[in-house]
């Protein structure tokens, strides 16, 4: 049985029978899914269908990913193509369209990196901390550089190790404990400062506290400092302008790796192809994913620097090489695909694309949204875009979940996908966007009329409840 993009509803509901019946299901309740389905049989440019026949507005992406846009047949046959000529063999060995991918990465980043390939951004960050503690040992004989610094409401991943490196406390407590090498310092939630400084008047003090942690810790015991440079999940947290290049200071004051997490950021997302570009730092280690292939097969990376890429060189028996393998990892489908992906975001000006459409929306939201009391903040680069809903503006009173649910599914309800950050109880009340890169003038337009009426009907709803 198979579904096509025309409504069938009998095929629909024997769909959604077996997938009840026999699939597990990630971050959803199940029995959400028995009341509201979509069950997606298709999808161009920004828009998906359902096999109702419903069309939606993906203003996500997926999962902050299908940054080319839906149907691009064009990859598809560049699959099929390398699956015909090489479809697999471990990266142990040598594949064309890998080579190619990381040549790529490489001349994105300036020339200066290597890039070793994996399959997800749990993956490429997971394989981060292991490239740092390895080279710890490699460059600091008699020390134990273990520790990687993260930030409080920072997401990384889903593996135990990422999990503990994130600051997502609903997401991390059912996986308790963790061990102690990751240590976590306030982040730049400047919307709602976690030390009650003023942006602007607060030195940086979230940044110069981990200097403090280091010198408390010992920096002898400290191997990385893992950074988000936009915070996506948390509400999309955009950093002050100085608070990166100070980070990075420290890391070369102290011989700290930066480790920058671009799986969601990057890839044309915050209108420059990677969001520490903006900041102007350098990373010495880099995860990516999502939009290094736009989802359309599994592939990330973890990209790092020439400096520490050196430090895994040697003579066979002194066994420097990177102590891991990964089945999948450098995949010659998913790499040609990547390679052509790339171009694309390259020859349609993506990035640019974003900063100009992320430059649209925002102008549109602040016009149109912040007549209702409800809107709070209104932050973004390029097309990662949060908005923050609140009781009142003066008090920052979160808006009761089910209220912030509430225009999630208002918004759904008129042809529209929207998502929710997922801070825990402190930061789940932010409606968070990341359309296709390719979204037109005209779906900006209806992004903004759908939000605009669905808080217009949640002001009319806390007022009738009043």
């Amino acid at each position: 049985m198979s579904l096509t993009n025309q409504p069938d509803p009998e095929a629909r509901r024997r769909v959604v029978a077996q997938d009840l019946e026999n699939v597990m299901h990630p971050i959803v309740q199940h029995r959400a899914l028995e009341t509201s389905q979509i069950v997606v049989t298709g999808g161009q440019g920004s828009t998906i269908v359902d096999a109702d026949g419903s069309t939606y507005l993906d203003a996500m992406a997926g999962l902050w990913c299908v940054n080319i846009g839906y149907g691009r047949t064009e990859l598809a046959e560049i699959a099929a193509e390398q699956m015909q000529q090489i479809a697999y063999y471990p990266h142990t060995a040598m594949n064309l369209p890998a080579a190619r991918l990381g040549e790529q990465i490489n001349t994105l980043m300036g020339g200066d990196y290597h890039t070793y390939f994996v399959n997800s951004g749990s993956e490429a960050n997971e394989a981060g901390f292991k490239v740092a503690r390895q080279y710890a040992k490699h460059e600091f004989p008699g020390q134990f550089r273990f520790k990687t610094i993260a930030r409080h409401y920072a997401y990384h991943g889903t593996t135990l190790a990422t999990l503990a490196a994130g600051g997502m406390g609903e997401r991390k407590t059912k996986f308790e404990p963790y061990a102690g090498e990751f240590i976590h310092v306030p982040a730049p939630t400047c919307y709602r400062c976690p030390l009650g400084l003023e942006s602007g008047k607060c030195g940086m003090a979230c940044a110069k506290l981990i200097e403090a942690t280091i010198q408390a810790e010992g920096p002898q015991t400290v191997a990385e400092i893992i950074v988000e440079p936009i915070m996506s999940a948390v509400g999309v947290a955009v950093p002050p302008d100085e608070y990166l290049p100070m980070v990075e200071r420290i890391c070369r004051k102290y011989d700290v790796l930066l480790h920058v997490d671009e799986v969601i950021n990057g890839f044309g997302r915050t209108g420059k192809m990677f969001a520490h570009q903006h900041y102007g730092i350098s990373p010495d280690i880099m995860a990516i994913a999502k939009g290094i292939v736009s989802a359309y097969l599994p592939i990330a990376a973890t990209v790092v620097k020439n400096k520490v890429f050196e430090s895994f060189l040697g003579e066979v028996a002194e066994a420097r090489q990177v102590m891991q393998v990964n089945t999948y990892g450098g995949h010659p489908v998913s790499a040609a695909v990547a390679v052509r992906n790339i171009e694309i975001m390259l020859e349609e000006k993506l990035p640019e694309r974003a900063a100009t459409m992320g430059a649209y929306l925002m102008e549109g939201f602040k016009d149109r949204l912040f007549r209702h009391g409800i809107t709070g903040d209104i932050r973004g680069k390029g097309l990662l875009i949060g908005i923050e809903l609140v009781t009142d503006r003066e008090s920052k009173v979160q808006l009761d979940g089910a209220l912030v649910q509430g225009v999630v599914d208002f918004c759904k309800a008129n042809g529209v996908i929207v998502g929710r950050s997922g801070g825990g109880t402190r930061h789940s009340n932010t409606i968070v966007l990341s359309p296709p890169l390719v979204i037109t003038r005209t779906e900006c337009d209806m992004l903004i009329e759908v939000l605009d009426k669905a808080l217009e009907a949640t002001v009319a709803k806390m007022n009738g409840a009043a």
